[in-house]
């Protein structure tokens, strides 16, 4: 039987969603200037207000770390957080907000697990991305060494791996092996495309999703999120997961 069944079968009306049912957000980028997201402590500050009048009370901000590219590490990105916290408390910012990381899994990061420390959240759990290209070279010796020393890996926007839309069995595999999926927010309105909507579909189809981030990086993110709409049955879905994000409240 395909695994992609009774998720096509009806016409989807277009509607708005609430997203402060979700309460914390846990993937962001909001550290200004280490990484692709925020680029000035002002846009920091509207993207969170932003983020407080959608209803969100706790964002955990998770600033890119890839070796070869943004060489942030824990002292980088804390002392980024005292300046958002700081900046916060001038401008009456209620929104809690922490501090965890994005990590680019490739050998450098390996290398890492068991040696440096790794920011987490929550039940130590830590999120992680792949490459967008093409499968990631060790990945799963990546996510035995991590789970082998306590980690609770969260693979961020699965529905974003291209080259598994024609075989989403090998993305199934990972909740086989106990790999928590966080879905961005905004690829569930049809951003990314049909084939990545096909994939979402059928993660919250099967209740295979236990995050739901929104991966803010800029003000254009913000805007999508003020007039957030999205298909009648994926909120039908979400309700069938096990969403954990209000758990850290």
């Amino acid at each position: 039987m395909s695994l992609f069944k009774n998720i096509f079968g009806k016409k989807d009306k277009i509607v708005p969603f609430d997203l402060s049912v979700f309460g914390v957000d846990i993937h962001s980028h909001l550290i200004p200037g280490i990484d692709d997201g925020s680029k000035t402590i002002e846009d920091t500050i509207i993207l969170a207000k932003g983020l407080q009048e959608l209803g969100y009370k706790k964002i955990i901000t998770t600033p890119h770390i890839m070796s070869d590219y943004y060489q942030n590490n824990p002292e980088i990105i804390r002392e980024g957080l005292e300046k958002v916290k700081k900046a916060f408390a001038e401008n009456n910012i209620s929104l809690n907000i922490n501090i965890a990381a994005e990590y680019y899994v490739d050998y450098e990061f390996v290398k890492k697990i068991g040696k440096k420390e790794l920011l987490t959240f929550g039940d130590n759990y830590i999120l992680i991305e792949f490459s967008f290209l093409e499968p990631t070279q060790g990945y799963n010796e990546a996510i035995f060494k991590l789970q082998t020393n306590g980690y609770k890996p969260i693979l961020a926007h699965p529905e974003r791996y291209s080259y598994w839309y024609g075989n989403p069995q090998e993305l199934l595999a990972l909740k086989d092996r106990d790999v928590m999926f966080q879905l961005n927010l905004l690829s569930l309105t049809g951003l990314y495309g049909d084939a990545s909507l096909k994939i979402i579909k059928l993660l919250l189809d099967n209740s295979l999703v236990d995050w739901l981030g929104t991966d803010m990086h800029h003000l254009g993110h913000l805007e999508m999120f003020r007039n957030y709409n999205i298909k009648e049955s994926i909120v039908e879905l979400i309700d069938k997961n096990n969403i954990l994000n209000k758990t850290l409240l």
